[in-house]
């Protein structure tokens, strides 16, 4: 790698994580009171696949661990957001659901952020943000692949 490339790639990724955590913040403002963007990232999902899914699957597409996403999910079960029931298949797994107050609670959540994110992307340019699109999503194959 030469010193043009490497100064390239830390500065790509200075800005990739100084723009999450940005993000993060301001995303944490606009959320529905007690929400976290965790408990929103979960909902969401489970809104786009309309499905259920097992806690190890859900830990396997937010990549993290197990002991996270329970903790995620238990806080979504005590706001009446999901419902966890056994596998029927197999008594040693749960199978997570979302519930209708968490289809609610998303649909606000999106309400919320909507304005912001609109903004951002407004102020972006649609254009702009369609070129960078490719880019971050190899990126991020890359290195879920790696």
């Amino acid at each position: 790698m030469t010193e043009d490339t490497n100064a390239l790639a830390v500065t790509l990724f200075s800005e990739i994580l100084t723009a999450d955590q940005l993000l993060r913040n301001r995303l944490s403002r606009v959320l529905p009171k007690g929400m976290e963007i965790s408990h929103f990232s979960v909902l969401n999902h489970l809104a786009s696949v309309g499905g259920e899914r097992s806690p190890a699957q859900l830990a396997s597409t937010f990549h993290v661990t197990r002991g996270a996403i329970t903790n995620t999910l238990a806080k979504l079960e005590w706001a009446g957001y999901i419902h966890i029931r056994p596998d029927w298949d197999d008594a040693r797994r749960k199978m997570v659901a979302l519930s209708p107050a968490g289809l609610q609670a998303r649909d606000r959540a999106i309400s919320a952020i909507a304005p912001l994110i609109t903004k951002v992307v407004g102020e972006l340019g649609t254009n702009r943000v369609r070129t960078a699109l490719p880019v971050l999503r190899d990126l991020r194959i890359q290195l879920e692949d790696g």
